[in-house]
């Protein structure tokens, strides 16, 4: 099969995450991803994989066996196999040439890709381009990985002559609330040395720094009074949580920064004049600033507590997940020297970028699987403008061609990952 082929069966098939469900622990969220795991691992068994298994939790593992005689360390892929819930409609994905200019998605509805809007649709003048009709998501995040994961396996099989290791094939479900397959993937019994995901960006884009990521949830405790008798008693939790917030750092939130700008995030706040709950998100590239910035709030509630009480601050910090790049350095680095030799390789520059955001890796590399993250292709996630080039999705496929080369070039005299 071919790959955009395989990539448009994928999307006819409604993986949308169910946010509800996720939070009340259901996995896989929605039945789509079980469907979509089940037939994945059906076209892995047909092309000769070993080991083929989907658990209760849709999450999916697959081994292509070594075909060379000597040890080698097992590289495995990742993808995900739920889709954002920002849109919930089924896919109807459609391939159009894109000669320049503005792209019509739907004449029906006038929905039109702008270049006004999108000007990285000029480097694709020529391609064809893989895109709804504008009325939902094309999920591309992240089925392009999983069709390029499926089409590297398909190639290797097709030419026995490329020698390799053990490749390992995982998917996860739910990655779109807070990497929840990924957070309990099995690392130690999967058995791979290291990993990529594939999830995200625009050819050539390669990730390995992701947020240290934390939460936080302030609790102000007040006390209520009849207004018409509240001088002197009336303790308003509400405008606690307000005071609080004045007190963060100026020009740290998401709003204010970019790059490699940490921040902290006023997420939600709920309550009344005598309880209220703020919570927050804390985001930092750095080990030394997030762990800063929580002990910033941990001192600002502590401070706050011995001004209006001590019971009337509470705050809990949690950890959500770590830098990738914490599990990537030193002699631990050379699955980012294999991806970017990888790239160049196959005639692409490697643009390195911070990702402001998280993906399974840093769940995957927190556990123990260092796992850097290779471009699918595809632009503008999470929206009903979401393309994929279809130059671009064939390119990511042939990376993962090259890192299974490379792996075994790199080791096959014995060396030590």
């Amino acid at each position: 099969m071919d790959i955009v082929e395989r990539f448009i069966s994928y999307t006819k098939i409604n993986t949308t995450t169910d946010r509800d469900k996720g939070a009340a622990g259901i996995m896989p969220s929605s039945e789509g991803q079980r469907v979509l795991a089940n037939k994945v691992a059906d076209e892995l068994r047909a092309l000769g994989l070993q080991d083929v298994q989907v658990s209760e939790r849709s999450i999916l593992t697959a081994t292509l066996p070594s075909n060379v005689d000597y040890p080698l360390p097992t590289v495995a892929f990742f993808g995900h196999l739920d889709t954002s819930a920002e849109q919930t409609t089924d896919t109807h994905a459609q391939i159009l040439p894109y000669q320049g200019g503005d792209l019509c998605l739907n004449q029906e509805q006038q929905i039109f890709l702008r270049q006004s809007e999108f000007p990285e649709l000029s480097e694709y003048i020529g391609d064809d381009i893989i895109a709804t009709d504008g009325t939902s998501l094309l999920g591309a995040d992240d089925k392009a990985a999983i069709a390029s994961i499926v089409n590297m396996i398909q190639y290797l099989q097709q030419h026995p002559e490329i020698k390799h290791g053990a490749v390992k094939v995982g998917l996860v479900p739910d990655e779109e609330q807070g990497l929840r397959g990924a957070k309990v993937f099995d690392v130690k019994s999967f058995g791979a040395d290291f990993a990529y995901t594939l999830d995200c960006c625009g050819i050539g884009e390669l990730v390995y720094e992701n947020w240290n990521a934390g939460d936080a949830e302030i609790i102000f405790t007040g006390q209520s009074a009849h207004p018409m008798s509240a001088k002197g008693k009336l303790k308003n939790s509400l405008l606690m949580a307000h005071k609080f917030i004045a007190m963060l750092p100026g020009g740290e939130a998401p709003e204010y920064t970019d790059g490699r700008e940490g921040y902290y995030w006023v997420k939600q706040m709920q309550g009344n004049s005598a309880k209220t709950v703020l919570k927050m998100d804390v985001r930092d590239f750095t080990e030394q600033g997030y762990q800063h910035r929580m002990a910033f709030l941990a001192k600002l509630a502590e401070n706050c507590a011995s001004l209006w009480g001590t019971e009337s601050v509470k705050c809990h910090l949690a950890d959500r997940y770590a830098n990738v790049f914490n599990s990537l350095q030193g002699e631990s680095a050379y699955p980012i020297d294999i991806a970017e030799q990888a790239y160049r390789n196959r005639g692409i520059e490697p643009k390195v970028i911070p990702m402001r955001g998280g993906y399974d890796g840093a769940a995957l590399s927190q556990n123990g699987l260092p796992c850097p993250n290779i471009f699918t292709g595809a632009h503008n996630f999470h929206s009903i403008y979401e393309y994929l080039p279809v130059i671009s999705l064939r390119a990511a496929s042939d990376v993962l061609v090259e890192v299974v080369k490379l792996t075994h070039d790199r080791f096959r005299d014995g060396t030590k990952a």
